[in-house]
């Protein structure tokens, strides 16, 4: 029996190398911030299990990496809400 619940795509080996060799965003790119617009709750945020199941933190939106601490007290100007938040979990069961 088919399941009703897709299974979540797990990123490719090689996605997983590439995402990794992605540069780590600095000062030029992230500000410090004392809001709740920090980059973990920012759209394009996601983190990934890398190597020996360590977190990788990255933004999609810049394609770089986040230093461990930074995706909580920092923002960058391409800072998004996350879509989930502004639609709804399933805005298309509406």
């Amino acid at each position: 029996m088919a399941s009703r619940h897709p299974q979540r795509a797990l990123p490719s080996e090689a996605q997983q190398v590439a995402i990794e060799a992605w540069p780590f965003l600095d000062e030029t790119v992230l500000l410090l911030t004392r809001s709740r617009k920090v980059c973990m709750t920012c759209h394009w945020f996601r983190h990934h299990a890398g190597v020996n199941c360590t977190p990788v933190l990255t933004c999609k939106l810049h394609q770089g990496l986040l230093g461990q601490g930074e995706h909580l007290t920092h923002r960058c100007h391409g800072w998004t809400e996350d879509l989930m938040r502004q639609r709804g979990w399933a805005p298309e069961g509406s």
